[in-house]
């Protein structure tokens, strides 16, 4: 069967309509839909039909726009916050206690030997900025090459346009410096400011400026005494911090007595030794039975203040982070201090967040999709946005700089930076920390966990122990700790703690979203149904016609595409075909040829070179019953 026939059939049979042009389908459709407005259109006065169109036409485009305001709410994937309050038992946080003070000043004394000598005359300098009280009246001779790598200088900026910069151990320099300022104390400011090169000698130096000589001068003990532990080995760096059995001095958890031997220890940077309680790596979490400072964890603590490194540790006492199980602590960011000779008590609350993921949320689950290689696996913590962003920079520092920075874990293949094998060090590290951009790609390539605990803290504080009781309370620990009968203890070495939850509700803050796909369809179809009364099914007789015009448009190509085909036939081929009358007589009279020879005579042989006679001419050709013309009939 012709295709095209075939088409026009299908149509009908599926359509029943009244023709098979645009128009009549279109009229069909307007004179059947059960979508108001079409049927006024076709059935009214010429006046109101044009009414009728124009309101279809309004109502249809606010339709359209309202829907496409909801489709885009739908895709912005907004969601909504909802807190809930729970009782259950729950798992005692893991708790971070170290020192304020990362090393014995008494084991890192000789490390820092010359560090400290600089300083001392430093700070004569400029505490006294008279010639003669400098460096040169100190013997032994000071290592200045160790100062040169990363100087304090004095910045005069009594003229803004043109500031002067006097090193503070430049003696001739200095002098004349030092008159003038004596002599002009009151009319000049100086500002004390650290000195950072890319490398020694350079001119590409930038000055990292202070408000106060001890801010400057702790930042600048900080970066030379970081050069200088950097290549301590860790495990000197371990031996040289406070050890567990010297700083825990007394341990109870509910009824149950505990020792240093229940805390796992691991080295922080900032902190030297620290020691982790329910940290949950070898066994299982602890759970709180009850409520209430009796049934929480209780210490004693000696921090040693005597022994504590005079230019690097400026504060006083325990710091401690009440955090997950499993988890890396940064102390430096989420810590809090205990004060010596107080009895801090911290009642903790349970907030629970959970987060939806993508793409509600750009956060993960436990950081395999994030591209920031994380630096503190080898600890076998979980993933936080902290680690992240840490890792993210000493990534950096280490691609910019060629060294890792001492405060944070080393990639592979890379050493921590010093002053010897990386000269210009500071300036880069100094350089990447102030960078805008540099933090805002770490900011873009961290996520957030999805799920997460926090504990917040109430903290209260007293002194203790009373004076009425200090004496035989530092007898019985001294006893306890060196066994010893005097009192090696006192008020400023002795901290007590108290961590419990104050009440077993937690909240928990969960998002879910605040549109859904129910949402969607039903408002879509209010809208379409207030606006033109219309429902699914109208849809779908929409995309009926829309079915029927391409069957319209699939027959006028076939037709077209034929009507071509033969008129190019007819080009190739000009002259009139032979009628039918035609082609039966010529096959009768090549039929009474044949007749016509006898029997017994034999057929004469064609002569040479004649060619042998074309029967094809004389057959009958197929009629096209299906032409165009007939079609149209």
């Amino acid at each position: 069967m012709n295709l095209k026939k075939y088409l026009v059939r299908a149509l009908h049979r599926l359509q029943k309509g009244p023709g098979y042009t645009y128009k009549e389908l279109l009229v069909w459709y307007c004179d059947n839909t059960n979508t108001h407005g079409p049927k006024r259109i076709i059935k009214e006065g010429p006046k109101k039909k044009m009414i009728w169109f124009f309101l279809t036409l309004l109502f249809a485009s606010l339709v359209f726009w309202q829907w496409g305001i909801l489709i885009n709410t739908y895709l912005s994937y907004n969601v909504t916050s909802s807190l809930s309050i729970g009782f259950k038992t729950m798992k005692f946080p893991a708790v971070t206690v170290c020192n304020a003070n990362p090393f014995k000043y008494s084991e890192v004394k000789h490390l820092l030997k010359e560090l400290d000598r600089l300083i001392e005359a430093a700070l004569e300098r400029i505490l006294q900025p008279t010639p003669g009280n400098g460096s040169e009246n100190v013997s032994p001779p000071l290592n200045l090459q160790l100062w040169n790598q990363i100087p304090l200088v004095l910045i005069d900026e009594h003229n803004k346009d043109n500031p002067i910069i006097l090193d503070i151990f430049e003696t001739n320099q200095t002098a004349e410096g030092n008159k003038t300022a004596a002599s002009n104390e009151t009319e000049k400011k100086y500002k004390l400011a650290v000195k950072l090169c890319s490398h020694q000698g350079s001119d590409n130096c930038t000055y990292r400026n202070f408000t106060s000589a001890a801010q400057a001068v702790t930042e600048w003990y900080i970066l030379q005494s970081t050069s200088i532990l950097s290549k301590v080995p860790l495990h000197e760096r371990i031996r040289m911090g406070y050890q567990a059995e010297d700083m825990i001095l007394a341990c109870l958890y509910g009824a149950e007595p505990c020792n240093y031997k229940n805390f796992t220890q691991i080295y922080h940077p900032d902190h030297g030794n620290c020691y982790i309680f329910n940290w949950g790596m070898d066994e299982e979490a602890l759970n709180s039975s009850n409520p209430g400072a009796e049934f929480g964890l209780k210490l004693i603590l000696d921090i040693s203040q005597q022994d504590y490194i005079p230019y690097l540790s400026s504060a006083a006492g325990a710091r401690l982070m009440l955090h997950q199980q499993k988890s890396f602590p940064f102390l430096k960011d989420q810590g809090i201090y205990a004060m010596a000779g107080t009895e801090t008590s911290i009642g903790v609350l349970v907030d629970e967040l959970e987060r939806m993921g993508y793409p509600y949320s750009d956060c993960t689950m436990n950081g395999s999709d994030v591209p920031v290689k994380n630096l503190y696996s080898q600890y076998n913590t979980s993933y936080s946005i902290q680690a992240c962003l840490r890792s993210c920079f000493q990534n950096h520092m280490a691609e910019i700089c060629g060294c890792g920075h001492y405060m944070f874990p080393l990639p592979e293949g890379v050493n921590y930076c010093n002053n010897e094998d990386n000269p210009g060090w500071a300036y880069c590290y100094s350089s990447l920390r102030s960078s805008i951009k540099q933090r805002q790609i770490c900011i873009d390539s961290c996520k957030e966990t999805c799920n997460d605990t926090q504990y917040k803290m109430t903290i209260s504080m007293a002194d203790w122990p009373s004076e009425a009781s200090e004496d035989w309370i530092f007898h019985i620990l001294s006893y306890e700790r060196d066994m010893s009968t005097n009192v090696t203890l006192d008020r400023n070495g002795i901290i007590k703690l108290n961590i419990y939850f104050q009440e077993y509700n937690y909240r928990t803050i969960s998002e879910s979203a605040a549109t859904t796909i129910v949402w969607l369809l039903s408002s879509l179809g209010g809208q379409f149904g207030f606006w033109m009364g219309g429902s699914v099914l109208c849809l779908i007789e929409f995309g009926e016609i829309i079915i029927d015009s391409l069957w319209i448009t699939i027959i006028n190509m076939i037709g077209w595409c034929k009507g071509l085909k033969q008129r190019r036939a007819r080009a190739r081929y000009p002259d009139t075909p032979p009628t039918v009358s035609e082609l039966v007589e010529a096959h009768t009279n090549l039929g009474f040829q044949h007749e016509a020879a006898l029997p017994g005579d034999e057929a004469l042989p064609p002569e040479p070179g004649t060619p042998p006679p074309n029967y094809d001419s004389l057959r009958v050709q197929p009629l096209d019953i299906l032409s165009p013309d007939s079609d149209a009939e």
